[in-house]
């Protein structure tokens, strides 16, 4: 027989998810059996999958050992440790991704990505316990493109990655840019609506000034703070947030960004010498119209990135 007490962090979510989380060599099939037999008992009591566990409560367990061995070897300890922090609390981590770091790793990136540095320095300073938090990981809450730099929210508890989650999908998040575009947009401050639809296939995206089939509106807000004929510095506000939403809206009105491959001016690309689109998330401002929870602290507070380079001077 072997007793767990459930945390926090593991408070909130339904019985048979947190076993499948907690148990993953465990067939789905003989999770339900134990269940349904008592061999797993909730504060020693039979009870269904889908109840909901708290804070507190005691989970009983009359099962084989070999579904208790744990993973001594963590792969996140192989990413590396470089993190520039803004802002940190008991709840979230502020990090200014640098540009060429991808967010989360992929076939490419496997042993080393942002989530994974997160999970390294947390682990390392004594602020996540794989043994402990049995089915809750420190997770990004957003993600930047693996070629723009700026602000991404991590949440190292369940609580903070509901909430932040939450607000990042009622839009109580402000999110600036800083970009170079071509040329000077006219007039000096806009705010621009259109229609966006996503091409999967060529993992691109079109803009239309008129609603057309398979389209989401978009609402995109510029300023120009550093006008020049050649090149200018704009400050965006993103009202929604789609996909290449800044590089496809600025190019679709003539002015993309520099260094966009993908929806800018190649030739100008080249004279620069510039591959990676001249954007960075460099500002964020919490703006919460309801209850927060832990996150409350934040609400009406700015960071921003104090210095922001290109790699090109404008």
């Amino acid at each position: 027989m072997r007793q767990m007490t459930i945390n926090k962090n593991d408070a909130g979510q339904r019985l048979d998810k947190f076993l499948q989380k907690r148990f993953k060599t465990m067939p789905k099939s003989l999770m339900y059996k134990y269940l349904r037999t008592k061999y797993i008992k909730l504060n020693g009591k039979k009870v269904p999958p889908d109840v909901f566990l708290s804070e507190g409560d005691v989970l009983t367990f009359y099962i084989r050992d070999e579904f208790f061995e744990e993973q001594e070897r963590y792969d996140f300890l192989k990413a590396g440790k470089e993190l520039d922090i803004l802002y940190e609390d008991d709840n979230i981590l502020l990090i200014d991704k640098k540009v060429g770091v991808i967010c989360h790793q992929d076939n490419r990136y496997d042993t080393d990505a942002l989530n994974l540095r997160v999970l390294r320095y947390l682990y390392e300073k004594s602020a996540y316990d794989p043994k402990a938090d049995k089915s809750f990981t420190p997770a990004l809450c957003n993600r930047i493109d693996r070629n723009t730099g700026g602000i991404v929210i991590a949440a190292k508890n369940a609580e903070a990655l509901r909430v932040m989650n939450q607000k990042i999908r009622d839009n109580e998040l402000q999110k600036r840019y800083l970009c170079i575009v071509k040329g000077c947009p006219k007039p000096k401050h806009a705010v621009l609506t259109a229609f966006h639809r996503k091409d999967e296939r060529t993992s691109t995206v079109q803009i239309f000034d008129k609603e057309k089939e398979g389209c989401k509106k978009i609402i995109t807000e510029y300023t120009v703070i550093k006008p020049s004929p050649a090149l200018s510095v704009c400050e965006v506000l993103l009202h929604t947030g789609r996909t290449h939403q800044i590089r496809a809206h600025m190019a679709h009105i003539g002015h993309p960004l520099l260094g966009d491959e993908k929806y800018g001016d190649r030739k100008l690309n080249a004279r620069y010498r510039l591959k990676r689109q001249a954007l960075y998330s460099y500002k964020i401002t919490f703006t919460f119209t309801s209850p927060a929870g832990c996150l409350e602290n934040l609400n009406g507070k700015s960071f921003e990135v104090e210095k922001v380079s290109f790699g090109v001077t404008v």
